[in-house]
């Protein structure tokens, strides 16, 4: 059991686009923010293939209506231990029930960011994407967006062990994200490489996601997390490292074209995170990676 049976879940945090919802008119492909969704893309890339052919036309930027699925069946923690959809409105409402303590703390208000479930296609303020870019953060328009199809590619695609703690890592990744974005240090220039921005924006919201993990029960959502399920969402890092992934692509390993760090980068910032419990713990862009 993962979370509390008796926990009141808010439905209204996220915003459930499936069924052919999401996409409002436009063309095209585009993929906004930058996070644990890009891996797809970045396949796409170690493949031969154009990245310019996975990005296009800005549509609407307005994800289309929500059905009511969620508020009529996300009520309590025990739904979320029954239903992938319900566990993550779990996984929203707790990490954000963190930073806004987090933020709190320090006399600042943290600015709750939606998460928007859509299947296939997508509007958003960073253009129109498809869920071939998996999970990700758009910072213009402060929303985090998920196809759950991606946490079976996950597992069937870059070999993950799954899990809902893998699933939570992920949520808490992309929020890492919204926060970095708060806080006024989300790198706009991504570049590529070991050393370089775009690596240490995503482990720090490796970091990030790990300071959550180590309050999680404190927000009142989960029960106490367990080893085994600290171990899911580490599995889960290292099936997302980009050495793991250019290895599974069968193009070598080359540090030089990396965006999100390897796989042991990915479980040691987690790790960083989870077992000192601060944000201060997280500033990747001071540290010797």
């Amino acid at each position: 059991m993962t979370f509390r049976r008796g926990a009141r879940l808010d439905p209204g945090q996220v915003r459930d686009v499936r069924g052919g919802r999401g996409l409002r008119g436009g063309g095209g492909l585009a993929a906004g923010g930058g996070g644990i969704g890009l891996i797809i893309a970045l396949v796409y890339v170690l493949l031969g293939g154009d990245v310019g052919a996975l990005v296009g036309g800005a549509g609407t930027g307005e994800p289309g209506p929500g059905n009511t699925t969620l508020q009529d069946e996300c009520r309590t923690g025990a739904d979320a231990n029954e239903r992938q959809d319900c566990r993550i409105v779990g996984f929203v409402n707790s990490v954000q029930a963190f930073w806004a303590d987090e933020f709190s703390s320090v006399g600042e208000s943290y600015q709750q960011a939606e998460t928007v479930l859509f299947d296939d296609a997508v509007s958003t303020a960073c253009g129109n994407a498809t869920s071939a870019v998996g999970p990700f953060y758009c910072p213009a328009d402060q929303r985090i967006y998920i196809d759950l199809g991606f946490f079976a590619a996950l597992e069937s695609r870059f070999g993950a062990q799954g899990g809902p703690l893998a699933e939570g890592y992920v949520v808490a990744h992309e929020y890492g994200h919204h926060v970095q974005n708060l806080l006024g240090v989300l790198q706009p220039s991504r570049g590529q490489g070991m050393d370089s921005d775009a690596v240490r924006t995503e482990l720090m919201a490796d970091c990030l996601a790990g300071v959550w993990a180590n309050h999680a029960a404190a927000t009142g959502y989960l029960e106490p997390l367990t080893q085994q399920e600290i171990a899911q969402a580490l599995d889960a890092a290292a099936a997302v490292g980009d050495d793991r992934i250019q290895s599974q692509a069968g193009g070598g390993v080359n540090p030089e074209t990396w965006t999100h760090g390897s796989s042991e980068q990915r479980q040691e910032w987690f790790l960083t995170g989870y077992e000192q419990g601060t944000t201060a713990g997280c500033d990747t862009f001071a540290a010797d990676l």
